[in-house]
């Protein structure tokens, strides 16, 4: 096995990779880095999601990097688009020339006594291993498992006749012109997909066990271009950006301090689309509060515009068994079918990169988040999260600038670890996130916790976490240093 060193070895090459690597080597030019990633290209998520109409559920202009602000037109754009800006942002701050590809970082052993990581890296194309050594681990490598989206197990689903995808794993092969297609789901890539598999399909049928809370919102915004027209260009984008951080944020918090006010402001922005013939209270009214799981927004009414057509319709219903011609339903009816598309989720995950401290295997969930990136009991380690109710690049910029402040800060002492201690012992933990989602709830007991006070809770709010990640001090008596 060959041995190479770095002072901060980020892992996976995305979003959170990029912003890493750039507050890196802008912030702590005196430490050297690389970014280790397991896919043959880099964008993470857009790179690796290719199904019909893939496009951001977030507005672009704050999931887009703060140190290059978003430019297009568009706040909602597409797969396609949002992958060439990652690719140029990487290419015009040379920050791919920092990425290994085709490197899985597989398992990470601290040792104490030499103050660091001895990273397992093993090579996509012809399984060998290597190690690479540093200081500190960033791990960059997003939530969920890019080797397998959630797929449950219908009862009868080998005896149908028709493809069965997982949007996670788009077929590029996949011809659904004039076909009839069933998408199994009601979150954020269902309603995605509905109106752009609708265009050249027969009929597409959203089949929902329960409702979703959706809101229609315009993908160019009439205040965005009037900034536009009249500021300069960085100061309108900057305008832009912290005004839809603020609208963000109010949403969120009318949503779990008003829900009965937004229950029924979503409802009738459902029911100006599709008119009083829809059924709203079946197919739009969601068994939980506005923002318990994450709001689902549709780009100029696009789902709504495909129900009106008629060319997409909603069927709330359980699934009893597939058949070879569909899927037959616990009311007794049948959806027949080319095509379906089970939308049902991520499988979530934290523990991407094994970690053993001074020979003890660390179990993710055995641990307790500290700032919401660091975990308890973990040395000189940092791992991305970023938000569940707004933008995740919010959150991974953030991450990446305490980073570079905690380096630094360990530079100028000559300090060589840093580590959360265990929380309190009289601390209720509670779980990682409050979501109800199905996809939280199936990995909770693989998660961190968090507490109820700091630092140990888990904010889900930009403008907390900047006072603590930005300018909040790092020696804050909690994390322990040593040399």
């Amino acid at each position: 096995m060959a041995e190479d060193d770095v002072d901060v070895l980020v892992v996976g090459a995305g979003i959170s990779g990029i912003s890493a690597g750039y507050h890196l080597q802008t912030r702590c030019p005196e430490h050297s880095y690389a970014i280790v990633e397991a896919r043959p290209r880099l964008g993470g998520t857009w790179d690796l999601f290719r199904y019909p109409g893939v496009r951001s559920d977030s507005d672009m202009h704050t999931l887009g990097f703060s140190f290059r602000p978003w430019t297009h037109e568009k706040s909602i754009a597409d797969g396609p688009t949002i992958l060439a800006y990652l690719q140029e942002t990487a290419r015009e701050y040379g920050i791919d020339r920092r990425i290994r590809f085709g490197q899985r970082a597989e398992r990470a052993d601290w040792s104490s006594a030499a103050a660091r990581w001895t990273v397992q890296l093993r090579d996509e194309a012809s399984g060998g291993l290597s190690t690479l050594r540093c200081a500190f681990l960033f791990v960059c490598s997003g939530y969920y498992d890019y080797a397998k989206g959630y797929q449950p197990d219908f009862p009868g689903q080998e005896r149908f006749g028709g493809r069965i995808v997982h949007p996670q794993h788009w077929p590029q092969d996949l011809d659904h012109a004039g076909k009839r297609i069933v998408v199994i789901g009601s979150g954020a890539t269902a309603v995605t997909l509905v109106p752009a598999l609708a265009q050249k399909a027969a009929h597409v049928t959203m089949l929902q066990r329960s409702p979703s809370w959706i809101a229609s919102l315009p993908s160019e915004s009439p205040i965005n271009r009037w900034l536009r027209r009249w500021l300069p260009l960085r100061f309108a984008l900057w305008l832009t950006r912290w005004k839809n951080v603020l609208a963000e944020i109010l949403l969120f918090q009318l949503c779990r301090h008003r829900p009965r006010l937004m229950r029924r402001l979503l409802l009738g922005g459902v029911r100006r689309a599709l008119g009083p013939q829809a059924d709203i209270a079946t197919h739009f009214t969601p068994r939980y509060n506005p923002w318990e799981q994450r709001l689902c927004f549709v780009p100029d009414g696009d789902l709504f515009r495909a129900l009106q057509a008629g060319c997409a319709s909603v069927v709330t219903d359980r699934i009893e068994r597939f058949t070879e011609s569909g899927v037959k339903l616990g009311s007794g009816a049948s959806l027949e079918a080319d095509i379906v598309v089970s939308a049902t989720g991520l499988v979530v995950t934290v523990g991407k990169v094994e970690l053993h401290v001074d020979g003890r295997r660390i179990d993710p969930a055995s641990t307790v988040n500290y700032k919401g990136l660091m975990f308890s009991g973990v040395p000189n380690m940092a791992n991305t999260f970023g938000y569940t109710n707004a933008s995740w690049t919010l959150k991974a910029d953030l991450t990446a600038q305490y980073v570079c402040r905690l380096l630094n800060h360990m530079r100028k002492n000559g300090l060589r670890q840093c580590l959360p201690p265990a929380a309190a012992a009289d601390s209720a933990l509670l779980p990682w996130t409050d979501f109800s989602s199905g996809y939280f709830q199936r990995a909770a007991g693989q998660l961190p916790r968090q507490a109820a006070t700091r630092p140990w809770k888990l904010k889900q709010n930009y403008l907390s976490d900047l006072l603590v990640l930005r300018y909040g001090a790092v020696n804050d008596g909690v994390l322990q240093f040593s040399r």
